[in-house]
């Protein structure tokens, strides 16, 4: 499912226009993607939890010369499932 089936199935469900739906969605997505810029974690009971982790400084090693590489550290946002989520899908 992409984007714009989302926003129909969330218009149809909701009983509201594309456009409201699709103005939703983008609040949502916005609001989480603010939280965690913040460093909040967003929490959804049922549904699933998100947030940043820190991914520590490593050294990798160039595929093509094989020559080791420092990978800078990094904050990524990840997702883990509600045990509803987890459910409905098994």
């Amino acid at each position: 499912m992409n984007k714009s089936e989302l926003i129909e199935a969330i218009a149809a469900s909701a009983d509201i226009p594309k456009a409201a739906a699709g103005r939703a969605l983008e609040a949502m997505v916005d609001s989480i993607t603010d939280a965690l810029k913040k460093g909040d974690q967003v929490a959804l009971v049922g549904f699933g939890t998100f947030a940043v982790k820190e991914r520590a400084a490593r050294t990798g090693r160039n595929p093509r010369t094989g020559d080791p590489i420092e990978i800078a550290a990094a904050k990524i946002p990840s997702f883990k499932a509600g045990k509803a989520l987890k459910d409905a899908v098994n």
